[in-house]
């Protein structure tokens, strides 16, 4: 029987995957035969969630400069570097003539910069062509077979082939390696979710449970009603679109350059808050100039590897936080000082000295920065950052709307004013910081918000919009600490916030605007969750357990299965994204290369005991 491969999941990270495999296979498994099966119901390339069957309305959340899907000398690897475009590089080529996409992607691709966001239905043919490149590049004795199907079931002993079950298919794939690159999946409710679901159906109210926003109903959500929205993240930000574009309204700008929002009559009213109250950072809307921070400088291997020889394992806030925090302030002051000198009050020699030689979170740390940078809007303070709204109390309903736009407005200008470019600065030792942690594991949900709220918001363009919906009353903040309860005197919903005390809304909709939390236990895929049943070993939080090398999938002893890999967010090696930007040493590519090159040794060595047997 010919060597078989299944991948679980064709989506970026299954793409990934397989590009690694085509890679290396020359050397490493030569010109032997292998069957790979992709098994996937959504189309190879964009999956599910980036596939072409959505709303145009919906962006992509990075400029198309810094999208790719390919490896470059950046990224530590054993395997070979092989290069290919941007996003924004195979628009040029569509434009040359040298890509052929559908009619309506080729409008969109010849529009498109360097420094734009590319909609959702574009980056889903680049992905789609991404696929078919890495498939012809594979060599002649590997076949890839794609199942439009759902998996459902592995079984199969540790030391033997595995089979992987279809649904609708009555016998299974049989496999020497599965692997598991499944992205964000669907999840059963906690117990709060499946009171408020409870609550929304006796009262004939519509209740929508963290989702993929596109594939949300959003039919329940009455033109001129009320919505109660928690969380102001991507999510929101897509919700907010398909509520108001997406049902007829329109922008113009007035003369005066302010940016204005015309309702179509057809748009409920978007209340939205959540715990910080504000939305996430806008991108940040220059490029790079300059000398870049040395990263990593204090958060790097050989930390790392003091943090995983520590008895008993690290402590993320005792351990690993205080080693983040002072490599983002390094960032941060190197941009400052040598980019702004003129706002500093010491030379950077000097100042860098004394940093390296002072504790993060210390009286003497604060001390020092206070003494060197004399304008405390220079000085980085990561916990105002992440908790904005702390003790702002509002007067009133109005000053609340006025305040929280001129919070978002700040931020715009901020964010794309180059005098503020340490901001810059903090993103790029924040992506340096995520691809040390993937050796770590995953620490838990508030380093992922964390690290989204300040590197992965919403382009400037939606908040500029969001200013627009909020001055035409299309949407309204509630402020930060949002509580929701389900009031059975009144059959609905009630908002409160801290921010403005005493005041209450309430509302016949509530919308949870966020993907559910990855969780083996509870999640809705059943092959997922049948690998928990019956042994994979699972963190406190919900993510399943892998060997943060090359992926194999973590038994409850410690044991890496020897067939079964996984990779992606419901792992607790999770990177930030199956793509990425270029230049940055992605964790996702690192991760990619390490699984195909294990997975091709595997391979070559079973095919190599299979050909002794045969001569025997």
């Amino acid at each position: 029987m010919r060597p078989s491969l299944v991948i679980v999941g064709a989506g970026p990270r299954g793409t990934g995957l397989l590009e690694r495999i085509a890679a290396n296979a020359a050397e490493l498994y030569g010109d032997r035969e292998l069957d790979i099966h992709l098994v996937d119901p959504h189309p190879p390339g964009g999956g599910r969630i980036w596939r072409h069957d959505q709303s145009p309305l919906l962006w992509m959340n990075s400029t198309a400069e810094d999208v790719t899907m390919f490896t470059d000398d950046s990224v530590e690897m054993a395997g070979p570097v092989r290069p290919g475009p941007t996003l924004a590089a195979w628009a040029q080529q569509v434009r040359d003539g040298a890509v052929d996409v559908p009619p309506g992607l080729a409008a969109e691709a010849g529009a498109l910069g360097p420094r734009d966001f590319a909609g959702r239905r574009l980056q889903s043919g680049y992905l789609e062509w991404v696929y078919a490149r890495t498939v012809a590049e594979l060599p002649p004795g590997v076949a890839v077979h794609e199942h439009r199907q759902s998996a459902v079931r592995v079984a199969g002993p540790r030391d033997g082939r595995q089979q992987v079950w279809l649904a609708g298919r009555p016998t299974p794939l049989v496999a020497d390696l599965v692997v598991l690159t499944l992205g964000h999946l669907a999840a059963e409710p906690p117990p709060e979710q499946r009171a408020l679901t409870s609550f929304a159906a006796e009262h004939g109210l519509t209740y929508l449970p963290p989702d993929f926003t596109a594939d949300s109903d959003l039919s329940g959500l009455r033109a001129g009603e009320p919505v109660l929205v928690r969380g102001m993240g991507l999510a929101f930000v897509d919700l907010m679109i398909l509520l108001t574009e997406g049902r007829g309204g329109r922008y113009l700008t007035r003369p005066d350059g302010e940016l204005a929002y015309l309702p179509s009559g057809e748009e409920p009213v978007l209340h939205v808050g959540s715990r910080r109250g504000v939305p996430y950072h806008s991108k940040i809307g220059y490029g790079w100039t300059g000398e870049r921070p040395p990263l990593p400088r204090f958060f790097g291997p050989a930390e790392v590897d003091a943090l995983l020889a520590r008895p008993g394992g690290a402590d993320f806030t005792r351990d690993v936080w205080p080693l983040i925090a002072k490599e983002l302030g390094f960032a941060h002051y190197h941009r400052l000082f040598t980019a702004h000198p003129e706002r500093t009050a010491v030379h950077w020699t000097d100042f860098e000295e004394k940093y390296a030689a002072t504790d993060p979170g210390s009286a003497a740390l604060q001390a020092l920065v206070a003494a060197s940078v004399p304008d405390p809007a220079d000085r980085l303070d990561l916990e105002a950052l992440d908790h904005p709204l702390d003790g702002v109390r509002f007067p009133d309903e109005a000053a609340l709307q006025a305040g929280l736009r001129g919070y978002i407005q700040a931020d715009l200008d901020r964010r794309h004013d180059p005098a503020y470019s340490p901001d810059q600065a903090v993103f790029l030792a924040l992506l340096s910081v995520y691809g040390q942690l993937t050796r770590i594991g995953d620490r838990g949900p508030w380093w992922h918000g964390f690290f989204s709220y300040l590197a992965s918001g919403p382009p400037g363009p939606r908040l500029r919009q969001l200013l627009a919906l909020s001055r035409a009353g299309v949407v309204k903040f509630l402020g930060a600490d949002v509580s929701v309860t389900a009031d059975a005197e009144s059959g609905r919903f009630r908002a409160s916030s801290a921010s403005l005390p005493g005041a209450e809304v309430t509302a016949r909709a509530l919308v949870e605007a966020r993907l559910p939390e990855p969780s083996v236990a509870h999640s809705r895929d059943a092959l997922l969750r049948g690998l928990y049943t019956d042994g994979a070993a699972a963190t406190p939080d919900g993510l399943l357990r892998v060997d943060a090398a090359d992926g194999r999938v973590l038994d409850r002893s410690g044991r890496a299965h020897p067939r079964r890999f996984a990779l992606g967010p419901h792992t607790d090696a999770r990177a930030s994204g199956a793509f990425t930007r270029p230049g940055t040493n992605a964790p996702s590519f690192r991760q990619n290369d390490a699984t195909a090159r294990t997975l091709l040794a595997f391979l070559a060595a079973r095919a190599t005991k299979d050909s002794h047997a045969a001569d025997q």
